[in-house]
């Protein structure tokens, strides 16, 4: 994989949205070659889609979206040991000083850090704790 930015969750969503961020589109089309996803957000786009209504409009786009855009057109970097390991020692680190992160959070962090990827997310605050991540926020 040569990715150089990993996109979170609402990065992602932003590009289906009926209005979305211009900034977010022109960065996602400019750098389409060097973007990438995790495992963990796959799940989350998932899990989001089905839990609309089977029958909506909106869960048939998202889940176009996911099979034809998300799955097949994105290297997807999975949860794996190197970003356990890494993810351990932050989770302890930071719990020690009463941060605990969301967990989900830390997994997306962690792949992100173990592959030298820029994680690009709208909620910044929810991955500066985390040590020598780096992080873009593209709807600024």
């Amino acid at each position: 994989m040569t990715s150089y930015y990993l996109l979170d969750t609402n990065i992602l969503s932003e590009v289906i949205k009926p209005q979305p961020s211009s900034p977010v589109l022109e960065r996602i089309n400019h750098y389409k070659a060097e973007l990438a996803t995790t495992s963990v957000v796959v799940h989350e786009l998932l899990f989001g889609c089905l839990r609309l209504p089977l029958e909506s409009k909106r869960r048939a786009k998202l889940h176009d979206y996911i099979h034809r855009i998300v799955l097949t057109g994105l290297p997807i970097y999975p949860y794996d040991t190197a970003a356990a390991l890494w993810h351990s020692q932050e989770r302890a680190r930071l719990t020690a000083q009463g941060k605990t992160p969301p967990f989900t959070d830390g997994q997306i962090a962690a792949i992100a850090k173990v592959n030298n990827l820029i994680l690009v997310t709208r909620n910044v605050s929810d991955f500066d704790k985390f040590e020598g991540l780096t992080v873009e926020n593209w709807f600024a």
